[in-house]
């Protein structure tokens, strides 16, 4: 098992920038990690993976304003959000999947609102 704790959302404004940051209990270097948002009555979404081998994947939606990467050395994930948008107001949920299994790992989500 793996625990995941975020850290970084609060208040911005519009254009804003925010860092989310998750930090994983043990070694993430055979994890997927990546981050997915929630805004209410919606879905879940994903907004980027990172593979082992630092490949990405972007939602259309956050494509050239967010950036993901990792840090296996010191077993984080970190989110750069920028040019924010209030559509982009959800709650940030860090994700991990070990490459040997199906489970998957959540944090306890950190909220971002983007509002003036």
């Amino acid at each position: 098992q793996v625990q995941l704790v975020e850290s970084g959302g609060g208040l911005v404004q519009p254009e804003g920038s925010l860092r989310l940051s998750c930090a994983a209990s043990r070694s993430i270097g055979n994890y997927i990690m990546g981050w997915y948002r929630q805004a209410p009555g919606k879905q879940r979404e994903l907004v980027a993976i990172i593979s082992r081998g630092d490949s990405t994947t972007y939602s259309d939606s956050v494509k050239g304003r967010f950036a993901i990467w990792r840090d296996n050395a010191e077993n984080t994930v970190s989110l750069q959000m920028n040019s924010l948008k209030p559509e982009d107001t959800a709650v940030y949920y860090c994700y991990a999947r070990s490459v040997y299994s199906a489970t998957a790992y959540w944090g306890q989500g950190t909220q971002v609102t983007v509002s003036s």
